[in-house]
C-alpha cells in the first residue's frame, strides 16, 4: 500500500528558470562597458596636452619679440610683454591643472606616487576643488588682460575698457558665488551624513 500511494503522489516540479539569472551578467556587461567609457576621455586630454605645447611655442615667440627690443621700449610697453608672458603661463597653468586633474578624475589614476617631482595637490583635487581653481585662474588671468589695458589706458576706447572691467567683475562674482555655493554643498545635512557615514569612528562614537 505505501509503496503505491509513493506512486501515486504527484511529483513536484521544478520552478521554471526565471530570466532574473541571466540579468546580473548582462548587467556586468553593461556596466563594464559604461566603466571602460572614461578612456574615450583621454584623446581629450591629449589634445589639451597638444594645445599646452602650443601655448609654449607662442611664449617662446614672444619671448623672442620681446628680448632685442628690450634697450629701445619704455617702461610700459616692456611691462606689458612682461604681462603677456605671464599671461601665457597662467593659461598654461590652468591647462596642466585640467590634463592632471580631470584624468585622475575621470579617466584613471597617474602611477606616478613615488616620483620626487610629484606635485603636492595632484591626487587630492576634486572636481568641486578644480572648479574653483579654474575659476580662480581664469580670474587672474582676466586680471592681467585688464592690467595690460589700463597700462595703454590713453590708446584704449572708454566703452571697450569698460566692458574689460564689466567682464572681470563678472568672473569675481562668478568666482565668488561659485564658492560659496560649494560652502553650501558643503555643510548641507545630506553631505554631513555622507562623511559621517563614511567615518568609522563616528559610528563608534554613537554607539559607546
Amino acid at each position: 500500500m505505501e509503496s503505491a500511494n509513493w506512486h501515486n503522489r504527484p511529483m513536484t516540479q521544478k520552478p521554471p528558470i526565471s530570466d532574473d539569472t541571466q540579468h546580473p551578467m548582462a548587467e556586468r556587461a553593461i556596466e563594464r562597458v559604461i566603466f571602460g567609457s572614461r578612456w574615450l576621455m583621454a584623446p581629450f586630454y591629449l589634445g589639451l596636452v597638444v594645445s599646452l605645447g602650443l601655448l609654449m611655442v607662442k611664449f617662446v615667440q614672444e619671448l623672442i619679440k620681446l628680448v632685442p627690443e628690450v634697450l629701445h621700449l619704455k617702461d610700459t610697453e616692456i611691462i606689458v610683454g612682461v604681462l603677456s608672458l605671464i599671461d601665457l603661463s597662467l593659461a598654461g597653468n590652468l591647462l596642466l591643472m585640467v590634463i592632471f586633474a580631470g584624468y585622475e578624475n575621470f579617466v584613471s589614476k597617474i602611477d606616478v606616487a613615488h616620483h620626487k617631482d610629484r606635485p603636492e595637490w595632484m591626487g587630492t583635487v576634486d572636481f568641486s576643488g578644480l572648479k574653483l581653481k579654474l575659476i580662480a585662474s581664469i580670474v587672474a588671468i582676466s586680471g592681467i588682460h585688464l592690467l595690460k589695458s589700463f597700462m595703454n589706458v590713453g590708446q584704449m576706447d572708454k566703452n571697450d575698457l569698460l566692458w574689460l572691467v564689466i567682464i572681470h567683475g563678472t568672473f569675481v562674482g562668478s568666482g565668488v558665488l561659485l564658492a560659496f555655493m560649494d560652502r553650501l554643498a558643503g555643510h548641507s545635512p545630506a553631505s554631513r551624513g555622507h562623511k559621517s557615514a563614511g567615518d568609522p569612528s563616528h559610528g563608534h562614537d554613537e554607539t559607546s
